[in-house]
């Protein structure tokens, strides 16, 4: 099916004079799991005649907003491997040295190389973090449960290396070229342990080679010298701290030599080995073997199995074998191989821990619709095609602009002729499979989309489930799922947002409050991409910001007594507020023990801003419910949230509290009498709008009398503007026209953006009029001095160095130091970013 795949968006180098960005030979690039992506290029100085080797890092969402660091490697980068959380990265070269990077402030385009190691002057091959023993198995067949817990279970597996009391210890494992093998081992206090061995003790050329764990929190090696006529090796290498060093033991495994060499007629046509990989990291069992000619590849597919060893029949008379206890015996079975195909230039694996045995060929085939089961063949003649896993089967093309689709022969002679094709030189898939980078040979990166119907004519609804059950995944891993959000119409987005939402209430209590945030920074980001959804993103975004208030807020709480009941003084008000529904805001207050909300006056001072916010928000949206037949306006599905509003209920009660404390720290209402008690005008209309909705399922209206009053509201107070968050600069909505968008590397693009965004622009602040930032809600002026950081999801913006002293606004601070409201990462801006 040639429709499974197209291009999303390229983004290449500004073409320079004197200094230009070409590919680096190898080529290569990582995939993370918060969607960055990073990828080597030589920068050739054309007047002093030397290649710097740089790494870049992008953003999937902003490409053009390129991180380019002089890597400091004085060889070409051999190795580029993200960390399990994607927020550290190695990178090797062909002298033997490694080392870590890590974001700088944890801002995502901002690297700094902390700690490293080397094995002086030996190119390294093969590189990867050591496993911290999280493995999730993603069931296929379970996508229709209803319990995440069938869907996704947990699998038993060892780290590689544990500290005291089982913590994984970090670190990572490289294979040099002459067949040595070193791990190094990050202790809490920041020291590096390194330790080296050889393989095997006949130590030989290693061309290619990868690393794979087991369960047991063994390491699995396997090495090829780059011919076809040598045996593929593998060994087995455990790591252990004796004395405060490292120790490294090392045993052969079975070896194998590939079926083409066997075979009699390809006997010597594909002299060369061209890539070794494990089908998965947590997979030592399945390994994929490329061998090639000048012109030709052929990819096999083996694996690991134990099998009894058959006993003689005399030593069968003399004891005869009972059940268990025949000998058995480890050996390589080839699973697939495919036919002749053309060059393969670079190999992506899936990364989804797809749950597959070696007797799934046949349920495979059955589900072969759904991505995450195909690996990715870079060609010559610059096609992709994505083949089953485990049977090589095809699944999808895609013709690159320089590969001919199938046509007569002279077309393709004559198309050979013409010049350079232009052809993937390495390429890496998403963490869901739904999307594929590729660096080719001019330097320039491709984003392709592969359909979650891998280009089968799939109902609406088997799409839908696909996209639903990767969002699941990405909710209960924490894993980004911008790649999920790149397949998601206009016309899909409610549909998918109601579904989400019911498959979050199927789940249980305790695991509906840890994911409670995630969900609701994911319906964000779906109801962005259509325009009648797209008033939610703000309603989304405020209820992300009141959980985080709210939360804060009773953390400062303390109980009076030290022998305090099992519940705290958040847990009652809560409780407390709940039980009694008296509109009077002081009858509500005299339940409470006041003395729990007794804080310092600095403390109260310093949090004037966030309460602010909360009597700001609930006057707009008291004051909106008479138009609460808009749906486009931001803040109406509050009008129907009985959590939300018990929520802001609970807040102005707390701060009415704090008000008889330091009268300061109240927000500041505009009113036209003076005699006036907003505080307690609010509470009441806020308590009666709660009392309609505050059982989900008995929602009643708003009767007239409360209306009359909310229409009054603009004539006592002076209503504020709420500073929404802007809408985001990112590429994911102006993809969905399904046309390719071409960008460069250093250029904010001058996109025109979809119709969304015009009708928004009613309700988010000009350029030239004052910003804000987002979180600690202050005003930063027109054009800010000071530095500040946005979020590379939502658009939120906030200052980069913090102009509070105080513990409490620093307790909120906090929060957002690595990540944003939604989780989504910080990126530095240009102080030009008004």
């Amino acid at each position: 099916p040639g429709g499974a795949m197209d291009l999303a968006y390229v983004c290449e180098w500004e073409k320079k004079p004197k200094s230009n960005h070409c590919p680096s030979i190898p080529l290569v690039c990582a995939w993370s799991c918060r969607n960055l992506i990073a990828f080597t290029t030589d920068l050739r100085n054309e007047e002093e005649k030397d290649l710097t080797h740089m790494v870049h890092i992008i953003d999937t969402e902003h490409p053009w907003d390129v991180y380019s660091v002089n890597s400091g490697h004085t060889e070409v980068i051999t190795c580029l491997e993200w960390d399990q959380s994607g927020s550290r990265l190695l990178s090797a070269d062909a002298d033997g040295h490694i080392k870590c990077w890590s974001m700088t402030d944890h801002l995502a385009n901002s690297w700094e190389n902390t700690v490293g190691s080397m094995v002086e002057g030996d190119p390294v091959v093969a590189l990867s973090w050591l496993h911290n023993g999280v493995k999730l198995a993603l069931h296929v067949e379970k996508s229709g449960a209803s319990n995440f817990g069938e869907k996704f279970s947990r699998v038993k597996f060892s780290p590689s290396l544990t500290l005291f009391g089982g913590k994984p210890m970090e670190g990572w494992i490289a294979v040099t070229i002459s067949g040595l093998v070193t791990v190094s081992l990050l202790k809490p206090n920041g020291q590096v342990l390194t330790s080296t061995e050889s393989l095997c003790r006949l130590r030989c050329r290693v061309a290619l080679a990868d690393v794979a764990f087991t369960g047991g929190g063994n390491i699995v090696v396997a090495t090829s010298d780059g011919s076809s006529a040598s045996p593929v090796q593998f060994y087995k290498v455990c790591v252990s701290v004796v004395n405060e060093k490292c120790k490294i033991d090392t045993e052969i495994l079975p070896s194998l030599f590939m079926r083409c060499t066997t075979d009699p007629a390809r006997k010597d046509k594909y002299p060369a080995i061209t890539h070794l990989k494990f089908l998965a990291r947590d997979m030592s069992e399945q390994v994929l073997l490329c061998a090639s000619n000048q012109n030709n590849s052929i990819v096999e597919c083996w694996s690991l199995r134990k099998e009894g060893l058959p006993v003689n029949n005399i030593f069968q008379q003399i004891s005869p074998v009972v059940g268990d206890k025949q000998p058995m015996i480890l050996k390589w079975r080839i699973l697939s191989a495919t036919n002749d195909l053309d060059r393969v230039l670079a190999v992506a694996l899936p990364k989804l821990p797809i749950s597959l045995t070696n007797t799934d060929l046949k349920v495979a085939n059955d589900t072969k619709f759904f991505p995450g089961l195909g690996l990715a063949l870079a060609f010559h003649d610059g096609s992709v095609h994505i083949v089953h896993r485990l049977s090589l089967q095809m699944m999808a093309v895609f013709y690159g602009s320089s590969s001919q689709r199938p046509v007569d022969e002279q077309t393709i002679k004559r198309q050979r002729t013409a010049g350079p094709l232009v052809h993937f030189k390495a390429m890496q898939l998403s963490w869901t499979s739904l999307a594929l980078a590729g660096i080719d040979s001019h330097g320039k990166l491709s984003m392709l989309r592969i359909s979650p119907s891998m280009g089968h004519v799939l109902d609406m609804n088997m799409s839908l489930r696909h996209l639903l059950f990767l969002l699941e995944y990405c909710m209960v891993t924490g894993y980004d799922w911008w790649d999920i959000l790149l397949h998601v119409q206009p016309n899909m987005v409610q549909n998918l947002v109601e579904k989400l939402h019911e498959e979050y209430m199927r789940q249980n209590a305790a695991l509906q409050q840890v994911l409670s945030t995630r969900i609701v920074a994911m319906k964000a980001s779906l109801c962005k991409l259509s325009s009648s959804t797209i008033a939610r993103v703000c309603d989304y975004h405020a209820k992300l910001f009141l959980i985080a208030i709210s939360c804060t807020l009773k953390s400062l709480l303390r109980p009076h007594f030290l022998n305090t009941p099992d519940k705290s003084p958040g847990d009652r008000l809560t409780e407390i507020c709940s039980k009694i529904t008296d509109i009077d805001i002081d009858k509500v207050m005299i339940n409470l023990k006041t003395e729990e909300f007794v804080l310092e006056m600095t403390t109260l001072q310093s949090l004037q801003q966030l309460i602010q916010w909360v009597g700001d928000f609930v006057l707009y949206l008291l004051a909106s419910l008479p138009n609460q037949g808009s749906p486009v306006r931001p803040g109406h599905s509050f009008l129907r949230d009985g959590a939300s509003l018990g929520m802001f209920r609970e807040l102005m009660v707390v701060i009415r509290i704090w008000g008889l404390l330091k009268p300061s720290c109240l927000p500041v209402y505009t009113a036209t009498s003076d005699t006036q008690d907003s505080m307690s005008l609010l509470f009441r209309l806020l308590t009666k709008l709660w009392l309609c909705c505050r059982e989900e399922n008995h929602i009643t209206e708003p009767d007239d009398t409360l209306i009359d009053e909310c229409c009054l509201l603009p004539s006592q107070l002076l209503i504020p503007n709420i500073d929404w968050l802007p809408i985001n600069d990112g590429i994911i909505s102006k993809l969905q026209n399904k046309q390719l968008v071409r960008l460069q590397f250093g250029k904010a693009p001058g996109l025109v953006g979809h119709t969304v965004s015009s009708q928004f622009d009613a309700f988010v602040r000009a350029p030239g009029q004052p910003k804000i930032d987002h979180l600690r809600r202050l005003h930063l002026g027109a054009y800010p001095t000071e530095e500040c950081k946005s979020c590379t999801r939502c658009g939120c913006v906030t200052m980069l160095k913090s102009p509070n002293k105080v513990t409490a606004v620093k307790q909120w601070e906090q929060r957002w130091i690595k990540n944003c409201l939604c989780g989504g990462l910080w990126r530095r801006m240009p102080l030009s970013y008004s």
